[in-house]
């Protein structure tokens, strides 16, 4: 059937699987806000507002980049500028997802759903950034980073400024792997004025910027295990996370970009479950 195909076409188009990347996070808020496991309602709730929340984010961002994807070789054969989905099908897939969004948020509390439009934008709005900004990948780390926010919210119903270390330290995880994965773009954006770290300091400077962030995600790993009074197994996932930032920044270098598909999808999954795992152990072996 043409609609179950273009539905599976579109779930491939926006790596529908690697919503992996943000959930960790966000179930490490909150779990941190429940001081162990949230309630199971809450938990479903906040999984339908991860997923639908990425989904209809990263359809957008295929249908405002639909032409510069067109004009890029490495992401022409993407199913918009290919011609394998039509703009209103993709448009009709996102209003879908947003309005799912809503709904889950509004199962949780009030203040989620009053929140839900203003978190919509943030995640809608990094599609435009990189037509005026370097900083698109910081804006790409904030539509993630607010996820362990967002979580808490979810389970308190309230804000405690102790989880934006996490908020902060997703952010940065995130802008840093997407200055590697926008090191392949280096010379289409700089022929096409779009704008990223790579294409404004160069190649072997991006990668020590990707560096610096992800000590920095270290940093406040570490500052969250503190602020939270959390114990020696906290501590030791983001010693573990500490490694598995070194290898995947062993596996790109400036002449050789070969493997950064690899470092970008691979490991960075690995690295969100890992530390989820950790925080989850700790705070279930306190109970």
């Amino acid at each position: 059937m043409p609609f179950i195909r273009n539905i599976q076409t579109t779930l491939e188009m926006i790596k529908w699987e690697h919503s992996i990347f943000a959930l960790p996070f966000a179930m490490c808020g909150a779990m941190l806000a429940a001081h162990g496991w949230p309630t199971r309602w809450q938990v479903l709730w906040i999984v339908v507002c991860m997923v639908s929340a990425r989904s209809a984010a990263m359809a957008f961002n295929r249908v405002v980049d639909a032409a510069i994807d067109g004009a890029n070789p490495r992401t022409s054969t993407r199913a918009l500028p290919a011609g394998l989905l039509s703009r209103g099908f993709v448009i009709a897939f996102i209003v879908i997802w947003c309005g799912i969004f809503v709904f889950a948020a509004a199962q949780l509390n009030r203040l989620t759903l009053y929140l839900s439009p203003v978190a919509l934008a943030v995640v809608l709005f990094y599609s435009y950034t990189k037509r005026f900004t370097r900083l698109s990948h910081l804006a790409l780390g904030f539509a993630l980073g607010i996820a362990p926010a967002a979580a808490w919210i979810a389970v308190r119903g309230s804000l405690d400024p102790r989880v934006l270390l996490l908020t902060a330290a997703v952010t940065c995880w995130v802008a840093g792997f997407d200055v590697l994965y926008a090191c392949q773009d280096y010379e289409f954006d700089r022929n096409n004025g779009l704008y990223s770290i790579p294409q404004s300091f160069g190649i072997a400077n991006a990668l020590w910027i990707s560096r610096a962030l992800h000590l920095c995600v270290l940093l406040l790993l570490g500052g969250l295990v503190l602020a939270f009074g959390l114990g020696k197994l906290a501590m030791v996932g983001v010693v573990v996370v500490a490694m598995l930032l070194a290898y995947e920044h062993s596996l790109v270098r400036a002449n050789d970009l070969s493997k950064l598909n690899a470092a970008f999808f691979t490991m960075n999954g690995v690295i969100a479950v890992v530390f989820f795992v950790f925080v989850a152990a700790d705070l279930l072996v306190k109970i």
